[in-house]
């Protein structure tokens, strides 16, 4: 099935972002703030980017979930067709302070991970992984295969997080943004403010979903199952936990602390999207031929 073209596939050669893919597939950043002008010439815009937001926007290809970055606040809204009201869609798509996120295409995901496997120096591990991409499937069972190789897996968070910086510096830049630091918001709005305000952007809350949902309930939510469930199924819980928590860390390398460059739920990467269906071990065969 032929992969979805309105979805991010390699992004454009451009002086805001560079690429170097040496011996272990290393990329190299330039920094935006080099250059006071878009790819298309126009003057830049500073953007307070919400980083992992972005991250997990640009990974994300499922079908349902439309996401959009506020050029004001740097805030990624989430849309989930069947939980947001379809007005309120209506309305983020059509307000001009919106910018619509395309994710990153299932066929360059899959493409991501054809490109790690010949990094893992152990064979074993090696050939699962690249009997797990083979199909329908893949990104789903190449995720499983790595949950049980801590190092291996956090090689590959990062390999990944590259990559998809990538993306977004490119969009950023095609877009004339320029990333800057996000201000330190006080945790408890003031007396009388709503954050729902007509004047101010839509928040995650207003749209419903999970992200609207405290950590405390959320917290309280996870005590409540695991409290029905067995010791088997705790020890798959704490693995997939810790797969989690991995993933979060191998960010913080790719953070940039500096006023000017970023940092960088995706369990979903390359799943669901329903416009790219990874080849099997013959058809990839063929393909070198």
């Amino acid at each position: 099935m032929a992969p979805n073209s309105s979805k991010f596939d390699e992004p454009a050669r451009n002086p805001s972002v560079e690429r170097d893919r040496g011996k272990q597939g290393k990329l190299v950043f330039l920094d935006m703030a080099d250059s006071d002008k878009g790819t298309a010439g126009q003057p830049l815009r500073d953007v307070p980017v919400d980083w992992e937001a972005l991250e997990d926007a640009f990974e994300n290809n499922a079908p349902e979930v439309h996401s959009y970055l506020h050029v004001g606040s740097g805030e990624v809204l989430r849309v989930v067709d069947g939980i947001a009201d379809p007005e309120m869609h209506a309305r983020i798509a059509s307000d001009g302070a919106y910018l619509r996120i395309e994710p990153v295409s299932s066929r360059e995901q899959y493409r991501w991970m054809e490109r790690f496997i010949p990094m893992v120096e152990e064979p074993t591990l090696r050939g699962q992984l690249s009997q797990a991409i083979d199909g329908k499937g893949a990104f789903r069972r190449f995720k499983d295969v790595l949950i049980a190789f801590t190092a291996e897996r956090e090689r590959w968070f990062a390999f990944r997080s590259e990559r998809l910086r990538v993306f977004m510096e490119a969009w950023l830049a095609a877009n004339a943004m320029r990333p800057v630091a996000r201000p330190t918001w006080p945790t408890e709005a003031p007396a009388g403010s709503s954050p729902t305000a007509a004047t101010g952007p839509i928040t995650q809350e207003a749209l419903g979903g999970r992200r609207g949902r405290t950590t405390d309930a959320l917290r309280k939510q996870l005590e409540e199952v695991l409290d029905t469930i067995g010791a088997r199924d705790l020890e798959k819980v704490l693995a997939f936990a810790e797969f989690v928590r991995a993933r979060r860390a191998s960010r913080a390398p790719a953070a940039r602390t500096d006023a000017q460059t970023p940092a960088g739920e995706g369990d979903k990467a390359g799943e669901g999207a329903g416009d790219y269906e990874p080849p099997s071990s013959k058809q990839r065969t063929a393909s070198r031929g």
